[in-house]
């Protein structure tokens, strides 16, 4: 990584302004999965570790520009504070005199948490004014927060230009990783894309072709290229405006694309459905794909077999359902035995990996669903572009 991290920078003494990801689940007030508080502390213990003082921001959801106490990043600071078993202390705001005076009066080795920085709508439109009025909390940047690096917000991108800036260990993990499947992968390199639409993976179809052996393609959008190829999907879920888009990508791609040959159907989408195996030409009237079939999974198994690399993004099937599962969970068991390098991208497969039981076998398993996406695409993500060369 061409990148500074908070390894290349003395922090002694000095304020670190943190970006951090913790938009986590909450129900009732409360946080409902750490995951993300976690994935940040080695970079958190490292900065107090150089007794610094420490400033951390966030956003936390989708508030509607202004301050709402069902979006406060409370519950999260006091996550954090137990973690880390030092207190946390919570700011009314993120910006504004009284926050400053409270930034400004941090002692080595303490904690300031910020209020959700989507209360201002500001931070969306990365506001040069706002970015500076962030900025002046604190003496050095550092972007831990991958989730966020393809937004060019005003706490993402903006404050980079007003303070040194440099990624901290996850935001320098993930790129390790995502770049392996970029630039100069091992072969034989095989990328699996599922998930429900091809119309916002396009791109990333277009640029994996480019650098992978095989493609396996499963889940929703696998319906849109069988539709493609001729078959009647039925019920299934086909985005009719990609079929044309899905045709041209078939004739460039070849034997390249792997494509499931029977599916597992439902008389309709609920998690009690009637099911049966079909072959994807037989899928009869009033009945959906919902799943990858046995045959697919051993298909794309031996497609896999003797793999270097394995990027993974999207599942197989509708996983939330127990009975449209095991596409995507077998697949997932299969590749955390490989042997290969295994990337998964984040969202639904990092869910996935989890729910199956496989997630600390892969080699990595990203904590940012669209950015991870984005990267895949070859996009420059804002955050990472705005952060320090070596």
């Amino acid at each position: 990584m061409d990148k500074k991290t908070v390894r290349d920078i003395d922090l002694k003494g000095k304020r670190v302004l943190m970006r951090v990801d913790f938009n986590v689940p909450m129900k009732d007030g409360a946080v409902t999965d750490d995951k993300r508080i976690r994935a940040a502390l080695p970079t958190i213990q490292h900065v107090l570790g150089q007794e610094a003082s420490l400033i951390v921001m966030s956003h936390l959801g989708r508030p509607k520009g202004g301050p709402d106490p069902e979006f406060s990043l409370k519950a999260a600071a006091e996550v954090l504070g137990k973690l880390i078993e030092r207190p946390v202390k919570m700011a009314p705001d993120c910006v504004g005199p009284q926050v400053e005076a409270l930034a400004k009066a941090l002692k080595p080795g303490e904690v300031l948490m910020l209020e959700n920085v989507r209360f201002h709508p500001e931070e969306e439109k990365n506001d040069p004014a706002f970015a500076k009025q962030l900025a002046a909390l604190g003496e050095i940047y550092v972007n831990d927060a991958f989730g966020s690096a393809h937004r060019a917000h005003a706490s993402t991108e903006g404050v980079a230009k007003y303070l040194p800036a440099v990624s901290g260990f996850l935001m320098e993990q993930e790129l390790e990783y995502l770049s392996r499947a970029t630039d100069n992968p091992q072969h034989p390199y095989i990328a699996i894309l599922g998930g429900a639409k091809i119309s916002d993976k396009i791109a990333v179809i277009e640029n994996l072709l480019k650098k992978c052996d095989r493609l396996i393609i499963g889940g929703g959008m696998a319906n849109t290229f069988l539709a493609a190829k001729g078959y009647s999907m039925a019920d299934s879920l086909v985005e009719a405006e990609a079929v044309g888009m899905a045709k041209e990508i078939l004739a460039k791609a070849g034997n390249k694309l792997l494509l499931p040959v029977d599916a597992v159907i439902g008389d309709k989408f609920d998690a009690e459905a009637s099911t049966q195996v079909v072959s994807v030409d037989k899928v009869p009237s009033g009945w959906r794909v919902m799943d990858i079939g046995p045959r697919s999974l051993e298909a794309f198994q031996a497609a896999l077999k003797g793999a270097k690399l394995v990027v993974w993004n999207g599942p197989m099937g509708v996983f939330e359902f127990p009975k449209f599962a095991e596409g995507t969970f077998a697949l997932a068991k299969f590749l955390a035995d490989l042997g290969a390098t295994t990337v998964i991208g984040g969202g639904d497969s990092a869910s996935a990996v989890k729910k199956a039981g496989v997630a600390k076998k892969m080699s990595h398993v990203s904590t940012g669903g669209g950015a991870s996406l984005e990267f895949l695409e070859g996009k420059t993500l804002p955050g990472v572009a705005a952060l320090n060369s070596k």
